[in-house]
């Protein structure tokens, strides 16, 4: 949870052509809108590294200060360049501290490694990476985290046994299957036995070359005998 919300300064923009938006971003500025709470949007430009650094910080809530005005907002929307990975475009929404909204948060699985449906050899699958929660602005969590250390080899785990820390609520479906434990593939297991045969007959093979090596090398009795005569 935050107890304080990221200062996050924007500089305000007018729209431009694309050319235009390329050069900001070569110069290292990420340009955005700020919208919402009964406000008109706003264009802005945000600095890459300082944008980085308040993302990256804990809570969901940034204090946005723009034209000398502070507002409480959170990130709606952030597009990525797909190979470099780096912040083309972000959407900030303006909020109220006392009003709840829905915001999208990550779902991690702990104690993997410990499961003893793992430890038999099966497979953790994560089927649901994030969900939808509601919650005071202030009270929106980094990421919730549900336990499958007790997961058996075959068992299903559903949004229903995630407990949310207080004042938060789950939104999605409590039915939403967000990790199963299945069975080791019959694929891998045919490949282990089919590697053991053949080990097994590579084996064999050689026990029986040795053998012909060794008769090979036998001289007949008479062999002497047909020289001399």
């Amino acid at each position: 949870m935050a107890s304080t919300a990221t200062k996050l300064t924007l500089t305000p923009r007018e729209p431009v052509n694309s050319r235009v938006t390329r050069r900001l971003r070569r110069e290292g500025n990420v340009p955005g809108i700020l919208y919402g709470g009964g406000q008109e949007p706003v264009a802005f430009l945000v600095e890459e590294r300082e944008l980085r650094h308040a993302l990256a910080a804990r809570g969901a809530v940034l204090e946005l200060t723009i034209d000398g005005t502070t507002t409480p907002a959170v990130l709606k929307d952030a597009q990525h360049h797909p190979v470099r990975g780096e912040t083309l475009h972000v959407d900030f929404l303006r909020v109220r501290l006392d009003v709840a909204i829905q915001s999208t948060v990550s779902l991690e699985l702990e104690g993997g490694d410990h499961a003893p449906g793992v430890i038999e050899g099966g497979v953790l699958e994560h089927v649901t990476r994030e969900i939808t929660i509601e919650a005071l602005p202030g009270d929106i969590p980094e990421s919730l985290t549900f336990d499958v250390s007790s997961m058996q080899i075959n068992d299903t785990a559903t949004l229903e046994q995630v407990n949310p820390p207080r004042g938060v609520t789950i939104v999605d479906d409590p039915e939403t299957v967000i990790a199963t434990l299945v069975p080791p593939t019959l694929d891998v297991e045919a490949e282990e036995e089919s590697l053991e045969e053949e080990t097994e007959l590579v084996g064999e093979g050689a026990g029986e070359a040795e053998g012909s090596g060794a008769d090979a090398g036998d001289v007949p009795a008479d062999a002497g005998d047909a020289e001399n005569e």
